[in-house]
């Protein structure tokens, strides 16, 4: 190194030390920098939630769109702001017409009010910033995850041979499930190796079969596994919105007579629009028999395992060859948690890859443990923790209760809205969802009438902010949900939006005869 190199050099250390505020590390600088924006979230966060009462403000898309650009007209300004006024800007800018999840009437969507415990632990995550690939990237956190995952094995299958992995939710964990049982088949009867060369040309043939309401990631892991979503044969359900298995033997056996190969069934223990659960132990029998992969996407109904009360409905899916399941669901974990579960983890050998810089495979026969080998991720966060803590702090009895909440929740709003003769509710609710409409005796025959109308409502309802719920189709028609997922939401908070919906149709009426 020459002189001006070496005096550059020099010139560059010194300037390194402007760097240390802006990363909590040893320096007093830096960590103060730390606590002191972290305070300011909280604080930000916590002003705005003690402060609204309703799950949004109502603001519409060009105003939060102008509001945003007011306060940060540059993306990168070139000169930085400081730390305390950005998190402040956010909050007024941002945060503060988020959708407030934690809102006893936010409830739209599968998405949940997150615990304190698990945002708590969210800090510890997002600051130890935890890589899952490799060991030498996340080693405590990797034992940790290997406890949740064998806490998982015995939840759900009370086999040793089970093993599994966490993942950003159900999207990944279905593609997981379709794509091990695929090369599973594929090696089991063609004795074919997709990872060395590709689909063979019986892949056009393969078929997946599903109920007609699972999930659309059923159709999407199809298209992306090279397998097209015409791989994908819907079954139709019941009145119940349950796969029907009479149905679904009859399309298994039409597809052999058609000379098309069924290799995998997806159950759904927990449909999103109404809770529904397929009944798996039947479904399971039939998987055998056709000798084809059983996945049970449980992302929604899968918490059911640890009510006593309502674990029974999803007797069957030990039986299952994989199984998803999501945390940032009914076990209240921060967006994003899930698990992908499977009952042989030697089936996990159809993913596994060794790169050299990362999970050489020297360290598998040093016993060195290497997530990534389990996963179609590469870097992935320290998910576990959270939902460990959470754990931890609640206990199975306080979970279960929450869960047992919400449900009774759901079978008491599907009642208030039975006995209301201004709604129709057209399924009784097996998890917590409730799906129904407003119809009134005088439209009952108008279908444009109210699909116009139950839209309107669920409009005007997110506009002023009071409630927020969600909309869906069935046979063309519109209808109302209400995912009851909080478990600090009130028969009363119902009762109110209920009234609210009511007032909404008859202020309506009265503008229109003018």
């Amino acid at each position: 190194m020459g002189l001006t190199q070496l005096e550059e050099f020099k010139t560059t250390l010194i300037n390194n030390n402007h760097f240390k505020r802006f990363f909590p590390q040893q320096d007093i600088e830096g960590m103060s920098e730390y606590h002191a924006a972290i305070q300011t979230a909280k604080d930000v966060f916590s002003q705005i939630v003690t402060s609204q009462p309703h799950p949004y403000t109502g603001l519409s898309q060009a105003s939060i769109k102008q509001g945003l650009e007011l306060a940060f007209p540059d993306v990168v300004p070139e000169r930085g702001l400081s730390i305390g006024k950005v998190i402040e800007k956010i909050g007024e800018a941002v945060t503060a017409h988020s959708i407030q999840v934690t809102n006893s009437r936010c409830l739209a969507h599968l998405h949940c009010p997150p615990l304190t415990s698990a945002l708590a632990a969210e800090v510890l995550i997002s600051a130890s910033n935890q890589s899952m690939d490799s060991w030498d990237q996340s080693t405590s956190a990797t034992v940790v995850e290997e406890k949740m995952v064998k806490w998982l094995r015995d939840l759900f299958y009370e086999d040793k041979t089970a093993n599994g992995v966490f993942t950003s939710g159900g999207t990944q964990s279905n593609l997981m499930g379709l794509l091990l049982a695929r090369d599973h088949f594929l090696h089991k009867e063609f004795h074919w190796d997709t990872q060395q060369n590709g689909l063979p040309k019986e892949a056009g043939r393969m078929r997946i079969f599903c109920s007609a309401d699972a999930h659309f990631t059923v159709r999407q892991s199809a298209f992306l596994l090279g397998l097209g979503e015409q791989a994908v044969i819907p079954v139709e359900t019941d009145q119940h919105h349950r796969m029907s298995l009479d149905k679904l033997k009859k399309k298994l056996g039409q597809a052999e007579k058609e000379d098309l190969i069924p290799f995998a069934i997806i159950a759904t223990a927990g449909t999103t629009d109404f809770g529904s659960i397929d009944p798996l132990n039947d479904i399971a029998r039939v998987a055998e028999q056709y000798n084809v992969w059983l996945h049970v996407d449980a992302a929604y109904g899968g918490a059911l395992m640890l009510s006593k009360q309502h674990s029974h409905k999803l007797e069957g899916i030990k039986e299952a060859d994989s199984i998803t399941v999501d945390f940032h669901k009914l076990f209240y974990q921060p967006i994003s948690c899930g698990a992908f579960l499977l009952k042989n983890e030697e089936n996990f050998n159809y993913l596994k890859l060794h790169a050299d810089y990362l999970n050489p495979e020297e360290d598998e026969d040093d016993g060195i443990p290497n997530l990534v080998t389990k996963s179609i991720q590469t870097t992935r966060r320290f998910d576990a923790l959270k939902l460990f803590a959470s754990l931890q702090v609640l206990g199975k009895d306080t979970f279960a209760q929450m869960v047992d909440y919400t449900i009774d929740l759901a079978q008491h709003t599907a009642a208030l809205l039975e006995e209301d003769p201004n709604f129709e509710i057209i399924h009784q609710p097996e998890i917590n969802a409730v799906v129904y409409r407003y119809f009134p005796k005088e439209h009952r025959g108008d279908t444009a009438w109210l699909n116009d109308t139950n839209a309107f409502i669920r409009t005007k309802l997110f506009e002023s902010g009071a409630a927020v719920i969600a909309k869906t189709r069935v046979n063309e028609s519109i209808y109302l949900k209400f995912t009851l997922l909080n478990p600090l939401t009130t028969i009363e908070d119902i009762k109110e939006i209920i009234n609210q919906m009511k007032q909404l149709v008859e202020e309506r009426g009265r503008n229109n005869d003018r």
